[in-house]
C-alpha cells in the first residue's frame, strides 16, 4: 500500500472510489474504467479494491508501474471475505465475489465515510467529482445513493413463471453505489441485510443478480435508505432496458454500465456512440494520465535519478532508458499451471513485439510445458493482441503460458527489462532463455526436465546450453532427430546459428564436436559468447543498460560466468531460428553510426562495472575485448 505521503495538497478532496475485483478478466476491465476515471479527474483518488489474490498481483504491479501522481491504492483480500457471503446461494455469473459490496461496510477503514462503489464494466464520460458531490444532496436516513434499474427485471413479466427477488417498483441497479459508510455503521447495515437475506431465501432459495437482489429487498421495506440518483448517473446497456428512456441526447450521458456479458452487442439507438466511448479508453495510451495534477508534487526518486544525467550526453537517450519505469500488466489472459512434483519443471521465457505473433503458435506446438513471454506493445496494440489470441484454438487451449504486457514507451526496444519481466514472473525451479524466433525440438521439454536432474542443476552453479541452428528457408520441414538436423545440415538446408554474420556468439558451443556426442559436456566460455541456455530461476537478471540490438545476451552469458557457472553444452538439444524480417532496431543498428559509438560506450562501462564487482576474475573480459 502507498503511504499517506503522497496524498497532494488538501485544496482538492480526495475522492474514494472501492470496486471487487477477482481473476484475470476482471483486472482487464478495471483498467479500462480507472483510465476514463483517470482521463476526466482533477481531484486526488483514493482506490480501495478488494481482490483476489490474482488481481492483486496484477493490479498491485500496474499502479505501481504505472505511476499516476495524486493516486492511493489499498487492498483488501476478498478471499478472507468470503465466509462473510458464502451462505448466500447465488446464481449470478459473478459468483461469490457479485456479493461482497454488502459486507464494505465492515472491510474498509473504520474511519472512512463515504465512498463511490462500481462495477468493473463501467465507463466514464465526465469528471467523478461531479458524482461524490451527489452526497451533499442526501437528507434525513438517506444512505445509499442508486439509480433505477432500466430493465423490467423486477416487474416480474420477462417470462412465464419469473420470479424476481421483492423491490420497489423496478429496484435499483447496484453498478454504481454511493455509500454513506458512517451512517450506515450507526444503522447496524450488517445486521439488516443479514435478516432481509435470511428471509428472503427461505422461498428465494438463491439470488439471481446477486448484492442487487439483496440491496432491493432491504430498500422495499426501508425506502427512506435511498436517494434517487439521475438515471444518467448508471446508464444501463443490457438487452432489455429502457435505458434510452433516460436521456434526451448523449451529451447528457455521465456514467455508461455495460451490464451484460455481451457488452458491445447490444441494441440502442446510440450503441455506436456508447462503443466508440468504451473503445477509446480501452485503447487509450495509459501513459498520457501520468501527467501532472494541479500542485501536486511528482516522483521526486526519479526525477532526481534523470538530472544526475548529464543531458550534453550523445547517448543520454540510451542512459535514460535505463530509469524509465514501464507500465506493465501480469498474466494478460487467463493462467494457470499445475506444479510437478519432482520439482523439474522448466518454463520457457522469452519476448517479443506485434510483429513476432504469429511465432506463438509454432512454439505452444513444439513446447508442452509452461511458457512466460514479455510482450511489449501499445494499449491498441494490447486489444490487437487479445482478439488474436481469443481468436486462436492453439492459444486458448493453453493455459500455462503467461503473458505479461509491458507498454510501450520511449524510442527503444527495452529488450532486456522485457526478459527480466519474463523471467521473474515463472512458477518452475528452472527456466529456459530463449527467443521468440526459435522454434526448439519436438520433446525438448521433457528432455530439459530429465538432464535438469541427471545433471543436478539443484545444487550446481551450471547453464545447459541448447545448441542453436538457423534456416533461410520459411518452410522447412523441421528434423525430427539428431540424425536427421546431422543430414540437413551436411545438405546446406540448415547452418549452425549466425554462421555467416556473427560467428564468435556460438563458437565455443563447438559444433564439430557436438554432431558425435553422445554425452554433455563442458565448454569454456569466450569473448562475445551468447548461446541459448537452461538454468535455475535464481540465475542474475539482464542488465538494463543494454536496448535495441547489440550486446544484449552477450552481457548476461559473462556475468553467468563471473559468477562461475559451468556451460554443459546437451548432446540431444537443438533450437532452430525462422527466418523473418530485420527488427526496426537492428536497422537503426547498421544505418545510424551514433547507436554503434553508444553501444560501444555501454559495453565499455559494463566491463569496466564487471571488474569493479567481481575483481581480478573479471580481468579476462577486459583483455578478450581488446583481442576481439
Amino acid at each position: 500500500n502507498v503511504s499517506a505521503t503522497d496524498m497532494p495538497h488538501k485544496s482538492a478532496s480526495t475522492i474514494h472510489v472501492a470496486i471487487v475485483c477477482a481473476g484475470y478478466n476482471a483486472s482487464r476491465d478495471v483498467v479500462t474504467l480507472v483510465k476514463s476515471v483517470l482521463f476526466h479527474r482533477r481531484n486526488p483518488l483514493h482506490f480501495h479494491l478488494i481482490a483476489d489474490a490474482i488481481a492483486k498481483q496484477i493490479l498491485a504491479t500496474l499502479f505501481q508501474t504505472w505511476m499516476v501522481p495524486a493516486v492511493r491504492i489499498n487492498f483488501y483480500d476478498a478471499d478472507e471475505l468470503k465466509s462473510e457471503v458464502s451462505w448466500i446461494p447465488n446464481k449470478h455469473y459473478s459468483g461469490i465475489y457479485g456479493l461482497m459490496k454488502l459486507v464494505l461496510t465492515k472491510t474498509l477503514p473504520a474511519n472512512l465515510e463515504r465512498v463511490i462503489v462500481l462495477d468493473t464494466d463501467i465507463t466514464f464520460a465526465t469528471d467523478i467529482a461531479e458524482l461524490w458531490a451527489v452526497f451533499h444532496k442526501f437528507r434525513g436516513q438517506q444512505v445509499l445513493g442508486l439509480v433505477e434499474n432500466q430493465s423490467d427485471w423486477y416487474l416480474g413479466n420477462l417470462w412465464k413463471n419469473h420470479r424476481p427477488w421483492p423491490a420497489l417498483g423496478r429496484g435499483y441497479n447496484t453498478g454504481v453505489i454511493l455509500l454513506l459508510l458512517d451512517k450506515l455503521r450507526k444503522m447496524k447495515w450488517e445486521q439488516m441485510w443479514r435478516l432481509t437475506a435470511e428471509r428472503e431465501l427461505m422461498s428465494m432459495l438463491s439470488t439471481s443478480l446477486a448484492d442487487q437482489d439483496i440491496f432491493n429487498a432491504v430498500i422495499k421495506q426501508n425506502p427512506f435508505l435511498v436517494y434517487q440518483l439521475p438515471c444518467f448517473w448508471n446508464v444501463q446497456l443490457s438487452d432489455h432496458t429502457r435505458s434510452e428512456q433516460c436521456y434526451r441526447d448523449v451529451s447528457d450521458l455521465k456514467v455508461i454500465h455495460w451490464n451484460s456479458p455481451k457488452k458491445l452487442r447490444v441494441k440502442n439507438k446510440h450503441v455506436e456512440f456508447f462503443r466508440n466511448l468504451y473503445l477509446t479508453f480501452l485503447e487509450y495510451d495509459g501513459n498520457l494520465l501520468r501527467r501532472e495534477l494541479f500542485g501536486c508534487p511528482s516522483e521526486a526518486d526519479l526525477q532526481k535519478q534523470l538530472s544526475e544525467l548529464d543531458e550534453d550526453d550523445l547517448c543520454y537517450e540510451f542512459r535514460r532508458e535505463r530509469f524509465t519505469v514501464h507500465r506493465t500488466h501480469l498474466y494478460f489472459l487467463h493462467y494457470e499451471y499445475e506444479f510437478a512434483t519432482d520439482n523439474t519443471d522448466v518454463t520457457l521465457v522469452a519476448q517479443l513485439s506485434m510483429d513476432r505473433l504469429q511465432m506463438l503458435e509454432a512454439i505452444c506446438k513444439h513446447w508442452e510445458g509452461p511458457i512466460s513471454l514479455a510482450l511489449y506493445l501499445s494499449d491498441a496494440e494490447a486489444q490487437q493482441f487479445l482478439r488474436y489470441a481469443q481468436g486462436s484454438e492453439v492459444l486458448m487451449s493453453r493455459h500455462n503460458v503467461g503473458y505479461h504486457i509491458v507498454y510501450k514507451e520511449g524510442q527503444f526496444y527495452p529488450v532486456n527489462l522485457l526478459r527480466n519481466v519474463a523471467m521473474k514472473h515463472i512458477s518452475t525451479p528452472y527456466m529456459f532463455l530463449s527467443d521468440i524466433d526459435f522454434l526448439p525440438m519436438y520433446g525438448l521439454y521433457e528432455y530439459l526436465r530429465k538432464s535438469v536432474g541427471q545433471l543436478d542443476l539443484a545444487n550446481t552453479r551450471k547453464a545447459l546450453i541448447v545448441p542453436a541452428f538457423e534456416t533461410l528457408r520459411y518452410r522447412l520441414s523441421f528434423p525430427k532427430s539428431k540424425a536427421e538436423l546431422l543430414s540437413m545440415l551436411d545438405m546446406g538446408t540448415l547452418f549452425t546459428f549466425r554462421y555467416h554474420v556473427w560467428t564468435k556468439g556460438h563458437a565455443p558451443t563447438n559444433f564439430a564436436k557436438w554432431r558425435t556426442a553422445t554425452t554433455p559436456y563442458r565448454v569454456e566460455w569466450e569473448a562475445d559468447f551468447e548461446p541459448y541456455v537452461v538454468v535455475r530461476q535464481d540465475c542474475p537478471e539482464y542488465d538494463r543498460r543494454f536496448v535495441g540490438f547489440g550486446w544484449n545476451k552477450v552481457a548476461h552469458i559473462m556475468e553467468l560466468d563471473a559468477q562461475e557457472y559451468e556451460f554443459t553444452v546437451l548432446p540431444n538439444a537443438y533450437m532452430i531460428h525462422m527466418p523473418h524480417a530485420p527488427s526496426f532496431d537492428i536497422t537503426k543498428f547498421r544505418s545510424n553510426k551514433q547507436y554503434r559509438i553508444c553501444l560501444k560506450t555501454l559495453k565499455e562501462e559494463f566491463q569496466q562495472d564487471m571488474s569493479r564487482r567481481y575483481g581480478f576474475a573479471a580481468l579476462k573480459y577486459l583483455t578478450a575485448e581488446n583481442n576481439s
